[in-house]
């Protein structure tokens, strides 16, 4: 697993792997983004200018400062994205900031199901400039299907295959913008933002444009989120070169728009700026290029929503999934279930609004409720590393009023398919709030015992002769955070569910830290060797694999004449034959003995049926299903009033 120091460090190799992954969202918005603002309408000349300086100061205050200067400053030990931002500021005061952070980590996963079909319908679209009535959407589906599917083999050969690939695409960027821009510098001119100031108070529909030109910024946020995938220092190089090209291709673009003033874009062979901008004899390899940047589009979005995903689960936000990891570096994870669920989400974008200019309308909405939420955190993350408090509110007042102002132009797209991504961010951001309110409900009924007053009981049990042993070493997990503590269940279990005879009685406890690689435990020798606890202290990112970890530690204690692990049997003891462990996992269900208030019963219920279709307690700890004991218990957490049962 790489350090940190690895991740960071600048290489070319790094560079090109940090176009591949990172960039494909806002690298391919020059496809749709003029497209989206010009519409149906005749070209105006100064629109056309306000809105490409609209883009540039875009481009610079909300993707360069905020994100790629500022908000990468906020990295947890190398990592990224709105649930590692929340794991930093968590340590306030202030319990209400996990609301920004299910809200803003929901957003971002909805916008995920649009990102991918935008992109790569923008770019088959270009087919039509030959072929005016292609029907486009047997191709969308065929290549989004081939892009989830590759997802399985990891982003590092994602990363190598599509780094050289992108590169190519931001040349082609760069070069054709420069070759409309040496028939008209004038353009340039837009660098300056008085020209935006104008678009917004002298053209009709000024404001709403700015829901076009927030296009072109979506994909910041994804740049945040895989921060841990390719390092701080190897995105703001790369970024010079990405907003360089990304920039000379919005001002080709508007000194082409800018030529053809009073027309309308369907008069030529492509409604599109991006292609009708190209020598027509360079067409079909332009096509052909964008294509392929906009099969890697998606790519800044998936591999963001796999660690968002990942995080929520160990921050308890989430039902546990099954998690792989592809490659052996650090922060490359795939999981198959999101995989499948992102992919059917698009398939089911493409075939409800088969134009990428149906999905212009409803691209936007979901992702700047998301930036609002990350200025939020930043706010907290800032005053939490004192930085000073006039820095503080000049920057969160700039992007508050420019953030508002882009969510209130993208309020317009809510009728025109909004309001589909925005119903995927609220199912999830239910899920996310059901499964939280869940396990603290639970967390506050669950009845907790002092070891110490059922320590002998334990030990008389390990010696009683009278009892066919159940195992020589007898391993519960515990979510009891005191190490003085125990669940009362777990005492039942030992003590009355069958009474477990064992040389050795082992409580294992995970605690999930707030850095994301942390690796740590802490042995507690309750009474000498026959009971003893162990805390595993994990960062949220890491896979609590409990067999493993609980191995390593257990040979280390050996090692240390900690433990004696040999079989107490005589005929083995004395062949040095290791004794058997054997794992008990208690898994819980509600018990129809509950008089709870309908919130809490309504949450619970909600949460038992998602609980059917999310990976086992022991799964989830990564146990070995060979030497393990799964006892169900019924979750009673408010009994039922007396009943008044006579006697007759």
């Amino acid at each position: 697993m790489e350090n940190n120091h690895t991740i960071n460090k600048v290489t070319f190799a790094g560079l090109l792997v940090t176009l591949g992954i990172i960039y494909g969202d806002i690298g391919t918005s020059p496809l749709y983004v003029m497209s989206a603002i010009v519409g149906k309408s005749p070209i105006d000349g100064n629109m056309v200018k306000g809105a490409i300086s609209a883009i540039f100061w875009t481009l610079t205050l909300q993707t360069t400062l905020k994100y790629v200067i500022l908000t990468l400053r906020a990295d947890n030990k190398g990592e990224g994205g709105i649930f590692s931002l929340f794991t930093l500021v968590k340590r306030t005061k202030f319990k209400w900031l996990l609301v920004p952070a299910i809200i803003g980590g929901s957003a971002l996963l909805a916008d995920g199901i649009i990102t991918p079909p935008i992109s790569v319908s923008a770019a088959i679209e270009g087919l039509r400039f030959f072929k005016p009535e292609l029907n486009t959407v047997p191709i969308v589906i065929g290549i989004l299907c081939g892009l989830f599917f590759i997802q399985q083999f990891g982003t590092s050969f994602i990363g190598k295959f599509f780094g050289p690939l992108m590169t190519l695409w931001f040349l082609m960027l760069g070069i054709l913008g420069v070759y409309r821009l040496t028939s008209d510098w004038s353009v340039l001119s837009s660098l300056n933002p008085y020209y935006t100031y104008l678009l917004l108070k002298t053209h009709p529909s000024g404001f709403l444009i700015l829901g076009a030109v927030f296009l072109c910024t979506t994909g910041a946020e994804a740049l945040y989120s895989d921060l841990g995938h390719c390092g701080k220092q190897n995105i703001r190089i790369s970024w010079i070169f990405v907003k360089s090209m990304l920039v000379l291709n919005y001002f080709g673009q508007g000194a082409w728009l800018i030529s053809q003033e009073g027309k309308t874009l369907d008069v030529f062979k492509s409604n599109n700026p991006f292609y009708a901008m190209m020598p027509e004899s360079f067409v079909p390899y332009g096509i052909m290029i964008a294509t392929i940047a906009a099969i890697v589009a998606s790519q800044a979005l998936i591999s963001g929503s796999f660690t968002l995903i990942n995080e929520a689960m160990r921050l308890n936000l989430w039902p546990k999934v099954e998690v792989k990891y592809p490659t052996v570096l650090k922060g490359q994870i795939y999981i198959p279930s999101l995989n499948w669920l992102l992919l059917a989400g698009c398939i089911g974008v493409v075939l409800y609004f088969r134009e990428s200019s149906n999905m212009e309308a409803a691209y936007g909405l979901a992702i700047v409720l998301c930036m609002l939420m990350t200025t939020t955190l930043l706010n907290f993350y800032m005053h939490m590393k004192r930085y000073n408090k006039w820095f503080i509110f000049g920057i969160i007042a700039v992007y508050l009023i420019i953030e508002f102002s882009f969510l209130a132009a993208n309020l317009s797209k809510f009728s025109h398919g909004g309001w589909i991504t925005l119903l995927i961010a609220m199912v999830l951001m239910s899920i996310m709030t059901i499964w939280f309110l869940a396990k603290k409900i639970g967390q506050r009924y669950v009845d907790m015992v002092k070891l110490a007053d059922h320590q002998s009981k334990l030990i008389d049990l390990s010696h009683d002769e009278s009892l066919t042993k159940y195992a020589t070493h007898l391993v519960y997990m515990t979510s009891a955070n005191n190490p003085e503590e125990i669940e009362a269940k777990i005492i039942y279990s030992i003590l009355q569910k069958r009474p477990k005879k064992a040389d050795v009685y082992w409580f294992v406890h995970v605690d999930v830290m707030n850095e994301p690689y942390q690796m740590d435990y802490k042995v507690t020798h309750v009474s000498g060797k026959e009971i003893i606890r162990i805390d595993f202290r994990l960062g949220f990112r890491v896979a609590p694999k409990v067999n493993l970890l609980f191995r390593k530690v257990v040979e280390e204690l050996v090692k240390q004449k900690e433990v004696d692990i040999t079989s107490r049997y005589e005929s083995l003891n004395k062949n040095n034959v290791i004794g058997d462990f054997k794992f008990v996992v208690l898994e819980k269900f509600l018990s129809y003995d509950n008089d709870l208030p309908f919130f809490e019963k309504t949450i619970l219920n909600i949460y038992f049926f998602l609980k059917r279709f999310s990976l086992s307690e022991a799964k989830a700890f990564g146990l070995d299903s060979s030497s393990l004991k799964i006892e169900k218990f019924p979750m009673v957490i408010n009994t039922p009033k007396k009943m008044n049962l006579k006697r007759i």
